[in-house]
């Protein structure tokens, strides 16, 4: 039997409103895999440091085990095991790598030459470094956030130099084997030499040579200790501040944790924002974007950050002009 005209026009109209796409249904029971490759920290610490990120991400519309699902690798401080973790997440074809650290982003981006990688804080030049063909337009699979740590060298000397105005020789602690550190040690004797202060370096890579790194300058005459950014080094920075305190050192690091775990003070990129950052990139590239049209970003805001209980354990009165370029103190 026949319908009328506007008997089936208004049927039609009502099939079309209540029967979902296909394309739909078929978006709303995908489950995007993103792999997060880390030289460090061990799992309980990654997880606070990914706080931010997976909130960031709750916000744009993704949740863990509803439509995304997270492989997490971490080397746990053996950066020699990337290239292998960095493989597996290749074989489980995950649609996006977060690489947080220049080892890690280098692992990555000798595993792949497809999936796309968002690095993060990587603490060098990505271009100079052949990680991407230029910050406006990477050109490639990777892009992200570069909090290029090197650049910042100078500054922090700077802020040392005013909280400890008698420095003339300071310590460097570093990673021989993180990739960066050989260019951080070159910026940091430049700006150590511009203002006059020489420069005794400690080499670590595992916490058992802390110790005996630390024990090796109480013959020499230095008043602070100068910490290269690392995941490493990040997981000492409590046996670090201990020992800088125990030998009367005035220190400066690279992240708010470090202050956080007892040293004396901090100035770098907020590593939060840069994780919250980088799940931007995460969202655009889940929802079709290409790695190589995202421009890199660079931080636009780095913070201050000083242990006023460490400075009067330290005997050091903090000059009125730093405590007004600080960001936040902590008492």
């Amino acid at each position: 039997m026949w319908c009328s005209t506007v008997g089936c026009i208004v049927t039609l109209i009502l099939s079309l409103l209540t029967t979902p796409h296909a394309a739909d249904a078929q978006q709303q029971g995908k489950v995007a895999r993103i792999g997060i490759l880390g030289g460090g920290p061990y799992p309980s610490e990654a997880q606070r440091q990914q706080s931010p990120f997976l909130q960031k991400l709750r916000e744009l519309g993704w949740q863990e085990r509803h439509n995304i699902a997270i492989e997490r690798r971490y080397a746990e401080g053996q950066l020699d095991r990337l290239p292998d973790l960095a493989a597996d997440l290749v074989r489980l074809k995950v649609n996006v790598i977060l690489a947080p650290g220049v080892a890690a982003a280098r692992a990555a981006q000798h595993a792949t030459s497809i999936i796309p990688i968002v690095m993060t804080g990587g603490g060098v030049d990505p271009v100079a470094e052949g990680f991407v063909a230029s910050l406006a337009r990477p050109g490639g699979n990777i892009t992200g956030v570069s909090a290029v740590y090197g650049a910042l060298v100078g500054k922090r000397l700077e802020l040392l130099k005013e909280m400890v105005p008698h420095l003339s020789r300071m310590a460097v602690l570093m990673n021989p084997d993180h990739p960066a550190h050989a260019g951080f040690l070159r910026e940091t004797q430049l700006a150590a030499h511009a203002l006059g202060v020489g420069l005794h370096v400690l080499e670590i890579r595992r916490r058992d040579e802390l110790e005996t790194a630390f024990s090796g300058i109480r013959g020499v005459e230095v008043d602070a200790l100068f910490v290269f950014q690392d995941s490493l080094l990040f997981d000492y920075r409590r046996d670090i501040a201990a020992l800088a305190l125990q030998n009367r050192l005035a220190t400066i690091f690279p992240w708010r944790t470090f202050v956080e775990a007892g040293g004396l003070m901090s100035y770098g990129p907020n590593v939060s924002d840069l994780s919250r950052r980088a799940a931007h990139y995460v969202d655009k590239i889940l929802k079709g974007a290409k790695p190589a049209d995202l421009p890199v970003e660079q931080p636009m805001k780095f913070e201050l950050v000083i242990n006023l209980k460490t400075a009067t354990a330290l005997g050091l009165t903090i000059p009125p002009a730093l405590l007004l370029q600080a960001d936040e103190v902590i008492k």
